[in-house]
């Protein structure tokens, strides 16, 4: 099953597929957000299409203290959004520290700071769904 892992952010929005099997997590690519969210669905409708994803996971900004605060409330609203617009089961799921993750594993690679903001956020998508794929990967009943 193909998995599209996404960062919401207020201007980038990053993507990650998984494998095919749903194992891996690969970044993917970064959609710059439009003046309309509608035009935003539709740049990744277009890659859910191209690519058969099956499901969708959308990073969820918890607070540290795991509470839903304002950037969380709205990510699961545009997480509902794309579920009804793309009809692909979507949910969220934790992406605390994810972009910090990102920042050091590009910064290991040796990605300057200046070019690390044209991909963290793909990469920050991929750790993100990297993990949703292997916490499925240890559930007993999974098949």
């Amino acid at each position: 099953m193909r998995v599209l892992g996404i960062d919401l952010g207020s201007k980038r929005i990053g993507l990650a597929l998984s494998d095919a099997s749903g194992v891996i997590a690969t970044p993917h690519s970064v959609v710059l957000r439009a003046k309309r969210r509608d035009e935003d669905h539709r740049k990744i409708s277009d890659i859910i299409e191209e690519w058969e994803v099956q499901r969708i996971v959308v990073g969820l900004p918890l607070s540290l203290d795991g509470s839903v605060g304002k950037a969380a409330a709205s990510a699961i609203t545009e997480a509902k959004q794309l579920g009804v617009v793309t009809g692909v089961p979507t949910e969220t799921y934790d992406e605390r520290l994810t972009t910090v993750s990102a920042h050091q594993i590009l910064r290991e690679q040796g990605v300057a700071g200046p070019d690390r903001k044209h991909v963290v956020d793909k990469v920050a998508a991929a750790v993100l769904l990297q993990a949703w794929l292997d916490g499925q990967a240890a559930q007993p009943d999974r098949s």
